[in-house]
């Protein structure tokens, strides 16, 4: 097949087949008239790349998936280098998460401490001579 074809099948752009070949990803076969041509494989390693992309992997991470499919086995995951990136990046997500869970327990700390203030202030404004409630955009309520 010819490369708009392999885009169109693959939900990318010739430009994006472009620069994966560039990067050595993706086969530079010619025909004799120096078109590109692709096949059935080469969709199966744009599937790949997309999938992991999808999943978050840069574009140099999928190298050994793809080594792997052209290497001819039956899924890009099987090789052991494969396997060491699904390791590495278990590992970067791990970190992320553990990142985002301090995060979230500052922020829900903040969100106690704003009610907490809140209430504090609201049960002020109910004791006789306490102060004025005001409104939150700026003026007072009576």
């Amino acid at each position: 097949m010819r490369i708009g074809e392999l885009a169109a099948r693959a939900g990318t752009t010739t430009r994006t087949l472009r620069y994966y070949e560039a990067r050595g990803l993706l086969p530079a076969r010619r025909d004799d008239k120096g078109h590109r041509t692709y096949d059935e494989s080469d969709l199966r390693l744009l599937r790949q790349i997309r999938m992991l992309q999808d999943f978050g992997f840069d574009l140099e991470e999928t190298r050994p998936f793809v080594e792997c499919l052209r290497a001819g086995h039956p899924a890009g995951d099987s090789c052991p280098a494969s396997l060491v990136v699904y390791r590495r990046k278990l590992d970067e997500l791990d970190a992320l998460i553990g990142q985002l869970t301090a995060v979230r327990e500052t922020v829900a700390g903040q969100l106690e401490r704003a009610e907490r203030a809140r209430d504090e202030l609201a049960a002020e404004a109910l004791v006789p001579g306490g102060p004025e409630p005001v409104c939150e955009l700026g003026g007072l309520t009576r």
